[in-house]
């Protein structure tokens, strides 16, 4: 559906070159919810016009629903355009139109019939839950009242993929969780490929089932949102992930608990069906030893489990030796050490 390979854009400011993205390389499948966060600066802005060609890339190459954007004519881009809805941050909605007038306006580019217009504005008023607004001007809406009708506007033209700019920034965490999940219902129900930017990991968490993270214009990490979120490995989605997932542990809590505790503790990281298991009371009887819990979370995303346990370990050297080598095969097993955070 989309397809990035090794894509770069470049700008010139004031005689130096600012690389805004670099070397990006992704595929987007049909049907996906594909996240992009970053920080501020990190180019996900810039990755994202680059699909519609809002922005050309300066390096790489663009495929987008078959269309080559680096050879495409003015013509079929117009018509690759049409496929494409996009929602703001901002809303983007036109003051002086009502809300009717806002959903019908690339109806009416498109030079559709007034019966098809009315038709199709009726439906979405239906479908976003503003049948009772179509008459009021934005300025009589509430923040998610208009971006719903950014929603509406941009399904207008029935268009296979939606790119979404920061689209819950500016709402409250209510209002996002109503957005999201009707950026879902229309994913789910008229099979929409969503490719969305965020600096809130709780939205790719809410609704993505593919996420990459970027930094200084690179993806520093891709793949499932649950292994993402699992299993990451890089320090900028470490630190993503911890702002919706708590695993970490205060330095002066650390602290307290290496004075409270002399052994070693061991940080047990569960996912999917082994978060459902009794693997330590298992493995812990098995080689008569005891197991103490310390700290502990447990974290449902996409429908698995997945959380972590500090847990320290009572008994013979030599049979905690042997729980944590089988330990090791089942899960990911880390010491936690005095630099954990």
């Amino acid at each position: 559906m989309i397809r990035l390979e090794r894509v770069s854009k470049i700008y010139e400011s004031g005689g130096k070159k600012v690389e805004a993205v670099k070397d990006v390389s992704l595929h987007i499948k049909k049907g996906d919810i594909f996240g992009i966060i970053g920080f501020s600066g990190a180019g996900k802005s810039t990755l994202l016009r680059l699909v519609n060609l809002l922005e050309r890339p300066t390096k790489g190459n663009i495929i987008v629903d078959n269309y080559d954007l680096n050879s495409i004519s003015s013509k079929d881009l117009r018509q690759l355009r049409r496929k494409i809805g996009m929602i703001f941050q901002t809303f983007n909605l036109f003051n002086s139109r009502t809300v009717y007038g806002n959903i019908a306006y690339p109806l009416r580019l498109e030079k559709k019939s007034k019966e098809e217009i009315h038709q199709r504005v009726t439906e979405l008023l239906q479908f976003v839950g503003l049948e009772d607004q179509a008459d009021k001007f934005p300025e009589q809406l509430s923040g998610g009242q208009k971006q719903r009708v950014g929603i509406a506007r941009a399904l207008a033209t029935s268009p296979d993929i939606l790119l979404c700019d920061e689209a819950t920034s500016a709402l409250d965490p209510e209002t996002t969780n109503e957005i999201l999940n009707l950026l879902k219902k229309v994913n789910e129900e008229f099979n929409i490929t969503i490719l969305l930017i965020t600096h809130e990991m709780n939205v790719i968490r809410k609704i993505c089932n593919r996420v990459a993270v970027m930094e200084n214009g690179r993806i520093i990490e891709e793949g499932e949102v649950f292994n993402i979120f699992s299993n990451p490995q890089e320090k900028t989605t470490k630190n993503f992930i911890s702002s919706v997932v708590n695993e970490k542990l205060s330095s002066s809590l650390l602290e307290k608990l290496r004075k409270d505790h002399e052994r070693k503790l061991y940080r047990i990281v569960f996912s999917g069906d082994t978060a459902s298991q009794p693997i330590l009371s298992t493995l812990t009887a098995k080689h008569n030893i005891h197991f103490n819990i310390i700290y502990g979370s447990i974290n449902e995303l996409q429908n698995q489990l997945f959380g972590n346990l500090i847990v320290e370990f009572i008994g013979a050297d030599s049979q905690i030796e042997e729980v944590l080598k089988e330990l090791t095969e089942i899960v990911e097993v880390r010491e936690v050490t005095n630099g954990e955070s």
